[in-house]
């Protein structure tokens, strides 16, 4: 048996698991993670990218965790200022759905939950004069506009798993636990590495399993116990589109099946459209986004906007699957978005601590929650510590990335201006990390196209657990929007010599 003895070992590279692993490692706790795929590989990077409370929970009196999520928008746009930024919705008010006076009152209970105090307040449009009216059917003539933040999914994953592994975490990705076995008050755990079929064992007092939609699977097959707590899996999928309007605001529609749809200004160029609610029985990783829903999202944007889309418009489409806690309700966009904690074991037998549900807004939070379950067993862990403390390149004023551009622009006046506004917004005061002393585009490597230099592809190969072609350019980034073919084979051709040698 390995001497390897932790705290704590995670089962999960999303933003729970991440999250978890961060906030344990900074109270003090040694802290073990598996992940056996790539981290944000499953439902933490196929979200609608939003820091937000919910608008729409209101109505299934979801008050405590959209108060919760609403308190948390700010901390985390302080946490991470680089890849969260605030943006403004504007709801098209249809006569025919919900009421004016049920959405004004919906709004200031959202002014007013939470603790808001940069983001500005809701405010009434009129849509015949402001050009956010522009792009939408004549017939729509007042809505509101609201705020929530924007946020790269899979990065602030990534950034959360960083900033662990920074503080002493081990962080292991293509790893799975395939077997999880109590010896008295401590867990054997059975590791292969994916890549190489070598197996390890580790040892843990406590175990987290946050593997999302997979959490049935692994308490069934992997840990072996029983469980009174239910899953439902729901998918959600969304379409890029190219870039439907020219404004800088988000719109949110509401459609006769209580639904709603987002329409979200994405990477410069495009716009995302999602999402959809619909319970899913397949294997999670198999989950793609059909023909039917790319034809749902397709029609529910052409209510509302003047220029309607096809699914031939589509450049490209993400599906995800939500664990959601199953609680009972009979239609999928009601269930739940709060997260349930599930823990089995005593002072005799070692424990572990199941994670149903949750969303990205509230991870801190349960991070935080889950870490204070687990205080009987882990009395020596410290306070907690994560709200205000900075993501690995969100060390700068909340609203200064302007600022901190403008003084990139100057250091590196050499490279072009839209490389440095990407890098900035992918990796904020790291950056610097990443370029060094370049002076000129050639000393960033080899070009792959699209911007992409070998200078950062070396630098999501040593700091952040990339390997494929799909983790660079669909999780560490968006470019897979932008390089053509030939280009990503150039850059999986390079990456597999890089791994090789």
């Amino acid at each position: 048996m390995s001497k390897a003895l932790y705290d704590i070992a995670i089962i999960g590279g999303g933003i729970n698991g991440c999250g978890i692993a961060r906030d344990a490692v900074g109270r003090g706790l040694s802290v073990y993670l598996a992940e056996k795929d790539d981290l944000a590989n499953g439902t933490s990077s196929a979200s609608t990218k939003l820091i937000h409370g919910g608008l729409r929970y209101l109505e299934y009196y979801e008050f405590r965790l959209v108060r919760e999520s609403l308190r948390e928008r700010e901390v985390l746009w302080g946490m991470a200022p680089h890849i969260i930024h605030p943006l403004r919705f504007v709801l098209p008010h249809a006569k025919d759905l919900r009421p004016a006076w049920l959405i004004r009152l919906g709004l200031f209970l959202y002014d007013h939950l939470g603790g808001r105090e940069r983001l500005p307040g809701s405010n009434f449009v009129n849509l015949r004069t402001s050009p956010v009216g522009g792009p939408l059917q004549s017939v729509f003539t007042k809505g509101f506009e609201y705020s929530d933040c924007w946020v790269d999914d899979a990065r602030l994953v990534v950034l959360n798993a960083m900033a662990a592994a920074d503080k002493g975490a081990t962080i292991k990705t293509r790893n799975e636990i395939v077997s999880a076995k109590r010896e008295g008050q401590e867990w054997r755990l059975e590791v292969d590495d994916v890549r190489t079929g070598v197996r390890s064992t580790i040892r843990s007092r406590v175990l987290i399993n946050a593997s999302g939609p997979w959490v049935g699977h692994v308490i069934s097959d992997r840990i072996a116990i029983s469980s009174t707590s239910r899953i439902r899996l729901v998918k959600g999928s969304h379409i890029i589109v190219p870039r439907m309007f020219d404004h800088d605001r988000a719109y949110i529609f509401q459609n006769p099946d209580r639904r709603i749809i987002f329409a979200i200004p994405y990477e410069h160029d495009f716009t995302l459209v999602g999402t959809t609610d619909l319970d899913y029985s397949g294997r999670p990783e198999d989950v793609i986004a059909d023909d039917e829903e790319v034809a749902y999202l397709c029609d529910a944007i052409g209510e509302y906007f003047s220029k309607p889309i096809s699914p031939e418009d589509v450049v490209w489409s993400y599906s995800g699957v939500r664990p959601l806690y199953d609680d009972g309700s009979s239609e999928a966009q009601e269930a739940t978005r709060d997260f349930v904690l599930e823990l089995d074991g005593d002072q005799e037998n070692a424990v572990v601590l199941n994670i149903f549900g949750g969303k990205i807004t509230t991870y801190r939070r349960l991070a935080e929650e889950v870490l204070g379950k687990l205080k009987p067993w882990l009395p020596m862990m410290k306070q907690s510590w994560t709200s205000g403390a900075v993501l690995p390149g969100g060390d700068f004023p909340i609203d200064g990335l302007s600022a901190l551009k403008e003084t990139l622009e100057k250091k590196y006046a050499a490279l072009p201006s839209e490389l440095i506004d990407r890098l900035i917004r992918t990796y904020g005061t790291r950056t610097t990390t990443l370029l060094g002393e370049a002076t000129t585009p050639g000393d960033l490597g080899l070009h792959f196209g699209a911007g992409l230099y070998q200078c950062e592809v070396e630098y999501l190969l040593e700091n952040e657990w990339a390997q494929t072609v799909e983790d660079i350019l669909w999780r560490r980034s968006k470019l897979g929007l932008r390089m053509k073919s030939q280009d990503v084979t150039n850059l999986s051709s390079w990456l597999r010599g890089r791994l090789e040698g």
